[in-house]
């Protein structure tokens, strides 16, 4: 049976890219905004417990708010604070409390390793306990007691139970005017065992505005983007774009289905890839991430494969002098991007400290590309009369 060869229109096809990548990224934009209405209900919700009089089971300088801004910021946590000179600036946290401890964090860079945490909590005698921590890694063991850059002043922080709220109150000095800061908010259920920290029923990250004239907080999910993020460059640079490049190489024969399944796949392999970077820049931003390998790899490896789709359009023909430098350029290209594609994913699980069913899932799909590639290498060379030269590897060439 006769394969009928499919001419593609080169204007329409263009037209389809753009179309497509104005859709992708109206998607990541939708996806990525807040749920306004069903958001708004809920900081109306807390907005009122700004008024609470805290006079009553608040020690001076906390018990006098009415000089402090105030937002609701995540869950049922509330943040008051007071700027004053010297960049002294007075903090008041409140939440909801039934028991386990509850606790605020700065961090440059919008990461828990790294960072300094103010912890509340109530013993189960109900005596008040507050501490600065540490957090150096993420066993239980790196968050350390005691430790920790936030300058207090000497006014004593405090910890109190009013109703079902629990309220931390603390007092720092900082060494600038505080503006935008990442700040990291999480609770857990069960108490401090000698001091030490049980794992978190759930964080968040907030980007808090110090600046603003009344607080404002804007909410991101760092955990939740850094897992798109990777899912999204797993799938481009360790399924599809491997295996366009597979079917460029061991399907030739089948002219011309090689050439629009291999076009086919490295289009959607693009289009993934963009939306990783895309999502990258997104969460750099809102968390202000120091990743500059991964950062600047990803940028690279979009700008080759920004330039492969245009050689896709600017290739000579078969005959033209120019082709075999142009065969040259496409084939090396790809071999680079594959690479520093494959060598950023395995940077950025590092980076994100991704737990083993992601080394797993990562590792898994690479050997199975290998391995296939293996396979089909050696079965392509068994085919191959001996007296015929076998045609130089273009891993993306197109004919």
């Amino acid at each position: 049976m006769h394969l009928v060869a499919i001419t593609l229109d080169m204007e329409n096809y263009s037209n389809v890219l753009l179309l497509s990548s104005f859709f992708l990224l109206t998607l990541i934009t939708i996806t990525s905004s807040p749920a306004a209405a069903a958001e708004e209900e809920v900081v109306d919700n807390r907005s009122e417990l700004c008024n609470t009089d805290m006079s009553s089971f608040l020690p001076p300088p906390y018990n006098n708010i009415s000089n402090m801004a105030c937002a609701p910021v995540w869950n049922t946590f509330i943040l008051r604070y007071h700027k004053r000179e010297g960049n002294l600036v007075t903090f008041i946290l409140s939440g909801v409390y039934t028991a386990g401890w509850v606790g605020i964090g700065f961090s440059r860079d919008g990461m828990m390793v790294g960072s300094s945490a103010m912890v509340g909590w109530f013993t189960k005698e109900g005596h008040a306990r507050i501490k600065q921590y540490f957090l150096q890694g993420r066993k239980s063991s790196q968050v350390i007691p005691d430790a920790g850059e936030i300058d207090l002043t000497k006014v004593p922080p405090a910890v109190a139970l009013h109703g079902p709220m629990i309220h931390l109150a603390f007092q720092a000095k900082f060494e600038t005017s505080l503006t935008r800061q990442p700040i990291l908010l999480a609770f857990s259920t069960k108490n401090p065992n000698h001091r030490h920290l049980s794992i978190h029923e759930d964080k968040t990250t907030i980007i808090f505005d110090f600046s603003a004239g009344s607080a404002s907080a804007e909410y991101v999910n760092p955990g939740e983007m850094k897992k798109n993020h990777g899912i999204l460059g797993i799938f481009a640079w360790a399924l599809l774009l491997p295996a366009g490049a597979i079917v460029a190489r061991y399907l030739r024969h089948k002219d011309p289905l090689w050439y629009y399944l291999h076009a086919g796949i490295q289009f959607v392999g693009f289009l993934f890839a963009l939306a990783t970077v895309v999502l990258g820049q997104q969460l750099y931003a809102k968390i202000n991430a120091s990743i500059p390998a991964h950062r600047a790899i990803g940028i690279f490896v979009l700008t080759i494969t920004i330039l492969q789709i245009l050689a896709f359009f600017l290739r000579p023909q078969k005959d033209a002098k120019i082709r075999r430098y142009w065969n040259w350029y496409h084939g090396w290209f790809g071999r680079i991007a594959l690479f520093f594609g494959a060598l950023n994913v395995v940077l950025g699980i590092q980076a994100g400290s991704a737990g083993i069913a992601w080394k797993l899932c990562y590792g898994l799909l690479i050997a199975t590309i290998v391995i296939t590639s293996i396979i089909l290498e050696t079965l392509s060379r068994m085919r191959t009369p001996e007296t015929t030269p076998h045609p130089s590897f273009q891993m993306n060439s197109i004919s």
